[in-house]
């Protein structure tokens, strides 16, 4: 008998997912190849995306938001010694590590928002409300916290490998098609109405183009 199957994550938590798996090797590439301004275009789809997430993070669907999933330091420990009741949606580490993911990524297109080039002719929208020696530091920053970005996605990677392998629990499937296996306890995700996602979109996209335009 094939197991009952639910929503689990909604389209745009996917979305996200999948474009900052695209997006984070294109920001690498564009730079490798001294492609700046792509480099910086593509920098602001990521502040983008970000704010996005963390509006839906208070507004989205039930398994995206912050609220249900940002655990106690008790809850963390107990399911570390696996006596926490089995989670839908992000467990209370997973949970944990979303928001420090977002963290990175917020701290990461921040300093790239104020860098500059050597010659100062490739820079981040917000570089001239800082003087050049600061653009310059910024821009080293920015260089070094990619490598922690890095660091933190190889061990998220290796974390979801552990519990293909260990756990056999296919945390990948899931992002994909937004559904699993129904739990026991007949848990399900409660969806977000289309015009909470358009307001969420609507606001990180004006708030995007007002720091990258006006600020």
């Amino acid at each position: 008998m094939i197991p009952a199957r639910v929503r689990i994550w909604d389209l745009p938590t996917r979305l996200f997912h999948w474009a900052i798996v695209l997006l984070v090797p294109a920001l690498w590439w564009t730079h490798q190849i001294d492609r700046l301004d792509l480099h910086v275009l593509l920098g602001e789809v990521m502040l983008g995306l970000v704010l996005f997430r963390l509006i839906w993070g208070v507004i989205g669907s039930s398994t995206a938001r912050f609220a249900n999933f940002l655990r106690g330091p008790g809850r963390v420990l107990d399911h570390v010694r696996g006596r926490a009741p089995a989670a839908f949606g992000h467990n209370p580490i997973g949970g944990w590590s979303v928001a420090a993911m977002l963290l990175l990524l917020a701290v990461q297109v921040g300093l790239g928002l104020f860098v500059s080039d050597e010659d100062g002719l490739n820079t981040g929208p917000l570089s001239h409300l800082v003087s050049y020696e600061s653009a310059r530091t910024l821009a080293d920053r920015h260089e070094t916290m990619f490598y922690v970005l890095l660091a933190f996605i190889v061990g998220h990677v290796a974390a979801i490998a552990y519990y293909w392998a260990v756990k056999r629990d296919n945390l990948v499937t899931p992002m994909l098609t937004g559904k699993r296996d129904a739990p026991a306890d007949g848990a399900m995700m409660v969806g977000a109405s289309f015009w909470r996602f358009v307001a969420a979109l609507a606001f990180a996209a004006g708030l995007t183009w007002t720091i990258s335009s006006y600020l």
